[in-house]
C-alpha cells in the first residue's frame, strides 16, 4: 500500500510539510524494497521512524556524538569516531561499525565513509537506512504479531519513548486501517 501525503500528515501532525514532501517518495520506496508492505507492518515502521525522528523533524542526533567516543562496541576505534559517526537517519545509525555495514550493503562504502553526514543529508539515504535497519533486525515478524514492545527494544535497546511510539502506532493503524 502506498502512503499518501495526507495520511503521513495525519500520522505526524507535528511534521513540517516540506519534510513530508521531501521524504514521502523515499518512505514508500524503502518500504516496498524491504517488504514493509502490509498495513500492520507499515503502521509499525511509521510509528518507529516517527518517534526516532521527532515526526520527521530530525535526521541527525542533536547531541554531538562525543558520548560515543571510544565505544568499541560501535566500532569507534579512531579518534573522532564518536562525533563523526553519531546517530543519523530516521532510525539513527550510530558508530563506525554500523556505518560500514550499511554503506557496504548499499554499495556506497567509499562515499558514505568519507562523508557520514550523507546519511542525514541525502533524502533517500536517511529513509533507506531506517528500512535497512528494520530489515536486518527482521522486524517485520514482530510487526506481524503487533508486538510494539519487542520492535521498540530492537530499535532502541530499551523502552525509551514507548508511550509516544504507541501513540504514533495507534494513529498509523487508524490511518492505514491496520
Amino acid at each position: 500500500m502506498t502512503i499518501t501525503k495526507a495520511q503521513l500528515q495525519r500520522i505526524y501532525p507535528n511534521a513540517r510539510e516540506l519534510s513530508v514532501d521531501t521524504l514521502l517518495d523515499g518512505i514508500n520506496r524503502a518500504m516496498e524494497e524491504r517488504d514493509i508492505t502490509t498495513p500492520l507492518r507499515q503502521a509499525h515502521f511509521l510509528a518507529q521512524i516517527g518517534h526516532e525522528s521527532g515526526e520527521l523533524r530530525y535526521r541527525e542526533e542533536i547531541a554531538s556524538g562525543s558520548a560515543y567516543e571510544g565505544r568499541r562496541d560501535l566500532g569507534n576505534t579512531q579518534s573522532g569516531d564518536g562525533r563523526r559517526f553519531k546517530g543519523r537517519g530516521l532510525i539513527q545509525l550510530t558508530g563506525r561499525y554500523n556505518y560500514e555495514k550499511y554503506s557496504r550493503a548499499v554499495g556506497r562504502q567509499a562515499e558514505i565513509m568519507e562523508d557520514p553526514a550523507l546519511i542525514a543529508n541525502d533524502d533517500f539515504l536517511t529513509v533507506d537506512v531506517a528500512a535497512w535497519y528494520w530489515d536486518t533486525r527482521d522486524l517485520n515478524k514482530h510487526a506481524d504479531r503487533d508486538d510494539v514492545l519487542t520492535v521498540t527494544k530492537l530499535i532502541n535497546g530499551g523502552t525509551r519513548g514507548l508511550d509516544d511510539r504507541k501513540r504514533l502506532l495507534k494513529s498509523a493503524k487508524k490511518e492505514l486501517q491496520a
